[in-house]
This record gives structure tokens, C-alpha cells and sequence, in this order.
């Protein structure tokens, strides 16, 4: 079943973790799948060609989402190569320091929000003006945590980074409505990703985590890809400026609500 068939599908931040587990399942889908990466371009190249090994197309291009001229530029390139972009997932991002506020510097917080918040906000500009105005439905995905509703403490630079992008999809939601392109966010907990691997350095602790969640376990990042799946193609043909946990339940443990 290619759900995705021709569709142009960027995700950023695909070289590992959540990113790479999306662009893999796009690929599969039919998507023809742009790769990106900041740093990590060995870990970019290898997600786009286990795409292509199994049978997708795929590019990788480096991209650091908190550089507003880099961000034209490779969006430009894109619609060089392809014509179009269908699908943006803004997926791109980094963990908070956990420093206490009072200790935090004007860097550390500028460093999240650059990256969590702005970034975002470039791709999804980018990809706006890039719009044709007949073109076919579009979609932006963006990959937020639970961590936009469930506060703790020492991280409040990525609590607010998120919450800001929960608020930030909505309205970009009520903006697009009517334009064909729909917007939804992704809110994981747990997630077993390169990026979360020092909060379960071992198999206790991962363990002891997991007895927190109703589910008993952590998530995997193709638990994410699935609903990212589902969200860019027509079968959610109905669905825009929604947040969809993914989270084994946690939230609900929680008291929290989506």
C-alpha cells in the first residue's frame, strides 16, 4: 500500500531517532523522501539509502533549521529537484540542559528556543511561500513532546519550546484551513531514541521508567511514524490542529489531558 505515492516528503532532522524512523516509513509509503541532517551526515546518508535499498527514493541534504538563509536555500533546492514539496515534518530538535532557571544563561535558553521554536518557524514559512496556489494538499507535521502540557523541573527552556509549538501548529492550523494544507503535532513520550538515551542509561533505569507508564513500556520510533503516516495521508483527510500522544498512556497516568 503506497499511501504516498509521489508525494515529496522533507523531514528534518532524519539522520536518527523519531526523524529517521518517519522518512524510513514515507519511503515506504511511496514518498520520494528528503533527508536532512545538521551534523550527523553519515547518520543522514545511511537513512536515505536504506530507503532507496528498499526499493524508495530518497536525497540527504545537510540543514541546520536555526539558519534562516541555509533554510531558503535548501528549500529552494528541493523545489529545483522536484517541483514541489508536499509534506514538511519539522522534527529537528535538542534536549534542554537541565538548569535551573536562576542559573541559565541567555545562550542555553536562546539554544532551545532556536531550535525547537524558531526552527520550525523558518521551515514552515519556507515552505508556505514556496506554495503554489493551485497546488495539492499539503501538509505540515510537527513532532512536539508531552512535554508541551507536562511540566518538569530544571527544563523549563524545553518545556516552554514545546508548548510553544503545540500553540504555534494550532494557529497555524486556523490559518491554513481553508488552503489546503492541514497541520497536526505529534507529542511522544518515552521514545527509545539516540537523543533521550542518557535519562535510560541502563536497563534498571529504563525499567523503573516504564512502571510509570500503563503500557509498561517505552516507546519505538516507529510507534511515531505511524500516526506521522496517517497524518500525511488522505486517511486523515478530516483531521487538522491536532495534537496526537503518543505516549504508552503516560499522560492519562498523569492526570494530563492532550
Amino acid at each position: 500500500m503506497e499511501r504516498l505515492k509521489n508525494k515529496v516528503a522533507l523531514i528534518t532532522g532524519s539522520d536518527s531517532g523519531i526523524g529517521r524512523a518517519i522518512a524510513i516509513a514515507y519511503g515506504k509509503e511511496g514518498a520520494k523522501v528528503v533527508v536532512t541532517y545538521r551534523s550527523d551526515e553519515e547518520g543522514g546518508k545511511r537513512t536515505a539509502a536504506d530507503i532507496v535499498a528498499a526499493g524508495g527514493e530518497a536525497i540527504c541534504l545537510r540543514l541546520d533549521v536555526t539558519d534562516e538563509e541555509q533554510v531558503a536555500k535548501v528549500f529552494d533546492a528541493i523545489i529545483e529537484e522536484y517541483q514541489k514539496i508536499d509534506i514538511l515534518v519539522n522534527n529537528a530538535g535538542v534536549n534542554g540542559r537541565n538548569i535551573p532557571v536562576a542559573q541559565m544563561d541567555t545562550d542555553t535558553f536562546d539554544t532551545c528556543m532556536k531550535t525547537n521554536l524558531y526552527g520550525p518557524f523558518f521551515c514552515s514559512r519556507a515552505y508556505l511561500q514556496r506554495r503554489k496556489d493551485n497546488a495539492s494538499e499539503g501538509h505540515i507535521i510537527f513532532v512536539s513532546s508531552i512535554h508541551e502540557d507536562v511540566n518538569t523541573a530544571g527544563n523549563a527552556d524545553y518545556n516552554a519550546s514545546k508548548a510553544g509549538i503545540k500553540n504555534f501548529s494550532r494557529s497555524l492550523a486556523l490559518e491554513l484551513a481553508d488552503k489546503h494544507v492541514r497541520v497536526n503535532n505529534i507529542a511522544p513520550g518515552m521514545i527509545l531514541t539516540e537523543m533521550n538515551q542518557e535519562a535510560v542509561e541502563s536497563d534498571a533505569v529504563r525499567k523503573e521508567k516504564e512502571q510509570h507508564i500503563p503500557m509498561k513500556r517505552a516507546g519505538k520510533p516507529e510507534d511515531v511514524a505511524h500516526v506521522a503516516v496517517f497524518l500525511a495521508s488522505a486517511d486523515s483527510g478530516y483531521v487538522t490542529g491536532s495534537t496526537y500522544v503518543v505516549d504508552g498512556g503516560l499522560m492519562i497516568h498523569l492526570g494530563q489531558g492532550a
